[in-house]
């Protein structure tokens, strides 16, 4: 058995002199304020694995753009890899209403299978998931605890490297919460930020592994700085010893009051999970798509659902209702896009009978099931539908055919076509 555990390079150089790397299949925690290199040290994790021509999955609350800028702070352009299909961003919508249920717990638990529903879909041999804090916020901790402690096995069975990014704690209930889910990490890495500091231009603190499970070596402390081009580093000149005392870290606010996300008003719905982007975010999560699509073969279509406004001139249907049928019609795991009066959708198993099943689900989800009202508004829907084919090389090239004049005028089919 000890034969067959290896070490691998986790790309922060002080993790990997101190402990010679960190384990494959092994899971880790890094525990650290804002703005204090969390993130960082996870593009450092996932570049690592990248230059090792392997799989990492990287889910992210963070818009694209800012994961990019990031990125290329460290001088290492994750598109490139992404294009590759080394690199799958997956971006994560945050359970903000979840927490005003009275069984959140049952919502959050979701989340935590989804990673393992991604994880089989794409097979990398790393996963960063930056950040947890919102997806913990358990009324039950023991239920958090052992929903943490399965998701985390069932990745290491797969014999995947995991990082997870937490925010420090500020209160005794987070203290519990992160203290409750680092018991089952291989190892911790825990960063405080420098506040007092204002004399150097680099960001600094102190970063401390500590090992839980393995790495013998033990426990080290050092203090870091991030630098362009380096990211998180502890290699640097000292120009004078520094003996530093931390401020306590400001309260940080309740998970649910993190920044909210636009969501459609569903009053019949106590929650509903958020599968709708905005175009940027939508092109990102296709580029993948696409690339797993180029790698493995996995089929998807993607569906546009034109409202033509006559719909809403008659008060037959606003855009708002039918984006609003469409959510409830499709998987979660099936992603939404709005452009102008078209709905895009992403179906990611896609197949002729998943289509049918969409239009069919709509038609059920329209505000009124009246026949005769059925029969009005489905004049004013239309439906254009696209499988995936070798001539579509980007997420641009392919919804510039979708969403093109001339696809609308010699591709999009009534909605009743599809269902009958």
């Amino acid at each position: 058995m000890a034969a067959g555990i290896q070490k691998i390079s986790s790309g922060f150089s002080f993790i990997d002199k101190n402990w010679g790397g960190i384990y494959r299949g092994g899971s880790y925690m890094l525990i650290g304020p804002r703005k204090s290199g969390r993130t960082l040290v996870g593009l450092q994790m996932a570049l690592e694995s990248a230059k090792a021509n392997e799989i990492c999955i990287f889910f992210t609350l963070m818009r694209p753009k800012d994961l990019m800028i990031q990125a290329s702070s460290l001088n290492f352009d994750i598109q490139s890899f992404m294009n590759q299909n080394l690199i799958i961003v997956v971006r994560v919508a945050q359970p903000n209403d979840i927490y005003e249920m009275y069984n959140p717990d049952d919502f959050l638990v979701e989340y935590f299978n989804d990673i393992i529903t991604v994880v089989d879909q794409y097979k990398p041999k790393r996963i960063i998931f930056d950040e947890l804090t919102p997806f913990v916020g358990f009324k039950n901790l023991d239920y958090l605890r052992d929903t943490f402690l399965r998701s985390i096995e069932s990745i290491e069975e797969r014999d995947i490297t995991s990082l997870f990014i937490i925010s420090e704690p500020a209160t005794p209930k987070a203290q519990n919460i992160v203290e409750g889910l680092a018991q089952f990490a291989t190892g911790t890495i825990q960063l405080k930020k420098d506040v007092k500091s204002r004399s150097d231009r680099f960001q600094t603190g102190y970063v401390t592994i500590s090992p839980n499970v393995g790495h013998t070596e033990g426990e080290f402390t050092a203090e870091y700085k991030i630098e362009p081009n380096k990211g998180v580093t502890t290699e640097f000149s000292l120009e004078k010893s520094i003996t530093q005392t931390f401020d306590e870290i400001p309260t940080l606010p309740k998970v649910r009051d993190f920044n909210k996300q636009t969501k459609i008003d569903s009053p019949s719905e106590p929650y509903a999970f958020s599968n709708i982007y905005n175009y940027n975010d939508f092109l990102l999560i296709l580029n993948n798509q696409i690339a797993l699509y180029r790698s493995t073969g996995q089929a998807f279509n993607l569906i546009s659902i034109k409202m033509y406004p006559a719909a809403q001139m008659r008060g037959l249907l606003t855009l708002t209702q039918l984006q609003n049928s469409v959510r409830q019609s499709s998987s979660k795991k099936d992603k939404i896009c709005v452009v102008d009066n078209k709905i895009v959708v992403l179906l990611v198993r896609g197949n002729l009978k998943g289509v049918i099943d969409l239009m069919t689900n709509i038609q059920n989800n329209l505000p009124s099931k009246d026949p005769n009202y059925i029969n009005a508004v489905l004049e004013f829907i239309s439906i254009y539908n696209q499988e995936i084919d070798e001539r579509f090389e980007n997420a641009e090239a392919l919804m510039e055919m979708v969403l093109s004049s001339e696809s609308a005028q010699q591709s999009y089919l009534p909605l009743n076509k599809y269902i009958g």
